[in-house]
């Protein structure tokens, strides 16, 4: 199994933009990506199941090997790191072309990702890495069980509602937050980690298979707060009709 981690900024960082006002600068707090812990337990709890080897993956500079560390403590027998700054800037497309550029020598039968990251939330990677690979994926999962013919995931629709679908392997599944509980690191794991093996990929062995990008971000800022008070006079309905109409085309909360 092959989990996809990444770094992200902490939720509680504050928000410090570069001098270009595109991303987030390198002097803030970074952590796992929370869905991507999922697909690590869950991955790990398949593995004392049913048996095989968990593979940990992440793209970035030297700070994001952290969460691999973090994986192999946890019990991920081993990783594979991306290893360069160039790489937080790819668009998701990219991102999935480099990761199966990484990843090509490798005979893997299940491929977890969490559902989205916390920085972008694009939710597309998992899903753009399925399609490049030819496997058939599911999205929002919640539940895995091993079958004889493959596997039967639960998914999360809306409404309070599932789905439950039948899977050939290989496959690949976008994980939800909340799917299992989450475990520590213990003392021993955290000592075998240093021992685990850890192959670093540079950008040269996989820029072959990456292409233009398709999605930038132009801008990034903080919301400026402002006050606009308006009062609405007349008689009582012509009020209420007038507030009807800006809250529905105006604010847009109707």
């Amino acid at each position: 199994m092959l989990v996809c981690m990444k770094q992200v900024p902490q939720k509680d960082a504050p928000l410090k933009l570069n001098e270009s006002g595109t991303w987030i600068r390198e002097d803030v707090s970074y952590e796992v990506n929370e869905p991507d812990a999922y697909a690590l337990e869950e991955a790990l709890r398949q593995k004392e199941q049913h048996g095989g080897e968990v593979v940990v993956i992440t793209s970035g500079p030297a700070r994001a090997a952290q969460v691999l560390r973090e994986a192999l403590a946890k019990g991920a027998d081993r990783a594979i790191h991306l290893d360069d700054k160039a790489f937080v800037d790819l668009d998701a497309c990219n991102t999935a072309r480099a990761l199966q550029a990484a990843i090509k020598e490798e005979n893997f039968d299940l491929i977890l990702t969490g559902l989205q990251s916390d920085d972008y939330g694009y939710a597309q990677t998992g899903v753009i890495l399925a399609e490049l690979l030819g496997w058939p994926h599911a999205t929002i999962i919640m539940q895995i069980e091993k079958r004889d013919a493959g596997i039967r995931v639960k998914r999360e629709l809306e409404a309070g509602y599932f789905q439950y679908v039948d899977m050939p392997l290989p496959a690949v599944l976008t994980i939800q937050s909340g799917i299992n509980k989450l475990r520590y690191a213990t003392l021993i794991g955290i000592k075998q980690a240093k021992n685990k093996p850890l192959r670093k990929v540079a950008l040269s062995e996989v820029e072959s298979a990456m292409g233009e990008k398709l999605q930038r971000i132009e801008r990034l800022y903080v919301p400026q707060k402002l006050k606009n008070t308006e009062v609405l006079e007349g008689a009582a309905g012509s009020i209420a009709k007038k507030l009807a109409e800006k809250l529905r085309n105006e604010v847009r909360v109707l």
